[in-house]
């Protein structure tokens, strides 16, 4: 069975997610510091597929995913998981809850956990760390009284004592992965195709002329949003999820129709649409 790579090290939701719908798929897994990495790592073939965060219910879009697949790699999303996420407060043994000086965590993270921050640390300085699980490697290793928001998972791992749980903001937390790689996934009736699509140039009208392909095919778009290109100040690009699957005659022709409308069309896949549930 092939290797994955997944956003580390031990202990993040990432790891969860994949240990809970995934581990039987793959012979190793294969932890990276950042999402940039685990997608380069497949891009490379030094892993054969990866799984990275892409969307948070509270929190909206993870930006460093959708921009390192719109520019860096040319990979395919092959599948997504949407996975509960229960952000608990973990410190060193023996740290007393009042005694703590600082929060560490990924900013993700953080803003999910805004009310809880506010009414029990307000003023406790918070430091941004590349993934929950490295908050609690840096909680476990240092002399201060710090504690870092991360899953049940890294209290285990790095011999922490879990101090809260439950601490987001909204109970309905959850979080949808995706498993990139560069197989095409096959038709199922029930389907999700993403693409990235790059205007000619900003005029009035642009966006509307991408809509109605889709809508004139009675195709329904689950998600569209605009980013930066990095190039040219109010210039963006837009990312967006289709309802379908690239096979599907109505989202074939839809795709073909924006081909020659735009300067570039990138296909990041179609593949299986995950329940809420996961």
């Amino acid at each position: 069975m092939p290797r994955i790579g997944y956003l580390g090290p031990q202990g993040t939701f990432t790891q969860e997610a994949l240990q809970e719908n995934l581990s039987d798929q793959f012979d190793e897994q294969v932890s990276y510091a950042t999402v940039p990495e685990v997608l380069r790592a497949v891009q490379t073939g030094a892993v054969e597929s990866g799984i990275v965060p892409i969307e948070n219910a509270i929190e909206g879009s993870v930006n460093v995913t959708l921009d390192t697949l719109a520019f860096e790699t040319d990979l395919l999303i092959e599948r997504e998981v949407v996975h509960p996420v229960r952000h608990c407060l973990l410190a060193r043994k023996g740290t007393a809850r009042e005694s703590i000086k600082g929060i560490v965590s990924h900013p993700q993270a953080t803003a999910q956990c805004r009310g809880f921050l506010t009414r029990w640390f307000s003023g406790v300085p918070v430091e941004a760390a590349n993934s929950t699980a490295e908050a609690a490697m840096t909680v476990s290793r240092s002399y201060l009284p710090l504690a870092a928001i991360a899953p049940e998972l890294a209290a285990s791992i790095y011999d922490l004592e879990v101090l809260d749980c439950e601490l987001e903001d909204h109970p309905a937390n959850v979080t949808r992965f995706v498993v990139v790689g560069r197989q095409k996934s096959p038709h199922t009736g029930n389907d999700k195709t993403s693409i990235v699509c790059f205007i000619q140039e900003n005029r009035p009208g642009s966006l509307l002329e991408i809509l109605t392909e889709f809508a004139s095919r009675g195709v329904n778009l689950s998600k569209i949003e605009s980013r930066p290109t990095k190039k040219v100040l109010g210039e963006y690009y837009f990312f967006i999820d289709i309802e379908g699957h690239v096979d599907d005659p109505e989202v074939s022709e839809a795709l073909g129709s924006l081909v020659g409308k735009l300067r570039e069309l990138k296909l990041l896949g179609s593949y299986p649409a995950a329940s809420v549930g996961g």
